[in-house]
């Protein structure tokens, strides 16, 4: 069905952080995916656990335990504030668990609570919940009537989200940093004062880091750079370095309302989604994750750079290698004139291009990514 805007390539194979088309043209990955490919394509590791893990076990459903999923779990709990974990297929039905979690929580508070407050800006992905949650208009036209129980305010904006809490409020849903939003950073202390605003009326904070988690901003979690920790935190894109999964992340008081019968995922955790999400996270060590956070402020110190020689890039944000420019006249003038010279980038608006590296990218693939968006833009890197 129609409902990509593609580009006419046909991609057929990849190695790291490249890829080459059906007609043999070789590309520099800054797409990953979207924020997905870990550690690049045909990860030798990952493509070893993979082969292993369908040799002896593919899907036995959650009527039984598996031990993939299980060992998942516990580095999951192990190295986050969760105490479980809910297994699914993607960021957006982690989202859709998330909502639920927290209407279900919240009525042990308050039976008249089931409010989610959401950004503006936001995106949290493409189900009919999730998609009520984006604070995007452009997003849900076509689709109304939209499902209930939603508010938006300003991202980044204390005081309007404490004006907006009310009886029925149940959670908070927000991005550490808005992805899809344009990579938009919020003040150091943004989530800090609105973990206090929810302590103090007793309210959910769940953060969506479908796209800010697994290292992609030089931490595992982008929450662990704002000293403070949620209730609820869903996870996908770069869990599973391109194989279909996600999870919802909770603490032990708010899963507990989750019972048999309340929430499932036929294919959720299964041990093939599993085995190809250890072989990636078990690789996201402190001094890997330090390397990220190093090559992200490189990138965007030369990105800054270039930025001083031309006015057409109108700024430079984001945090480790979740990296954004603001670009004139359109995004998609530049996206094209990079992909013929080998690049590939994506767009967040019209104005926006997105670079989002493999975490495991080289310091001269950065160069080189950094010399064709100069070329592009007619200036001396």
């Amino acid at each position: 069905m129609p409902t990509y805007a593609r580009f006419p390539i046909v991609l057929t194979k990849g190695s790291g952080a490249f890829v080459s088309d059906i007609d043999g043209k070789k590309y520099l990955d800054f797409v990953s995916g979207i924020a997905v490919n870990a550690f690049g394509h045909a990860d030798a590791k990952q493509a070893l656990a993979i082969s292993r893990q369908a040799k002896s076990l593919l899907h036995v459903s959650n009527l039984y335990y598996n031990v993939p999923q299980i060992m998942l779990a516990e580095w999951l709990t192990a190295h986050s504030f969760a105490d479980r974990v809910f297994f699914c297929n993607s960021g957006a039905e982690a989202n859709e668990g998330a909502i639920k979690l927290a209407r279900r929580f919240a009525k042990t508070i308050d039976p008249n609570r089931f409010e989610i407050i959401t950004a503006e800006g936001s995106f949290h992905g493409r189900t009919l919940a999730a998609l009520a949650a984006t604070g995007q208009e452009k997003y849900h036209k076509g689709f109304e009537p939209l499902p209930a129980g939603f508010k938006y305010v300003p991202f980044n904006d204390i005081a309007a989200l404490e004006k907006e809490i009310g009886p029925n409020t149940a959670a908070v849903l927000l991005e550490p940093i808005q992805g899809e939003g344009g990579v938009r950073v919020p003040d150091s202390d943004y989530l800090a004062k609105v973990r206090a605003l929810c302590d103090r009326h007793r309210l959910l904070l769940i953060l969506d880091e479908v796209q800010t988690g697994m290292g992609r901003t030089g931490t595992l979690f982008a929450y662990e750079q704002t000293g403070i920790a949620p209730d609820i935190m869903t996870l996908a894109k770069g869990l599973g370095g391109g194989f279909p999964i996600g999870a919802l992340l909770a603490k032990e008081a708010v899963a507990q309302v989750f019972t048999p019968g309340t929430h499932a995922s036929t294919f959720g955790g299964n041990p093939l989604a599993s085995a190809a999400a250890l072989a990636i996270v078990k690789r996201l060590t402190p001094a890997f994750l330090k390397g990220v956070k190093k090559k992200g402020d490189l990138l965007i110190k030369k990105l800054t750079a270039l930025q001083r020689k031309t006015d057409r890039i109108k700024s430079v944000r984001g945090m480790g290698l979740l990296i954004a420019l603001d670009i004139q006249p359109t995004a998609i003038e530049v996206i094209e004139k990079a992909q013929k010279k080998g690049l590939l980038l994506s767009k967040t608006s019209e104005q926006t291009v997105r670079l989002t590296p493999p975490l495991s990218v080289h310091l001269e693939q950065i160069n080189r990514a950094v010399s064709i968006l100069a070329e592009v833009l007619d200036v001396k890197a």
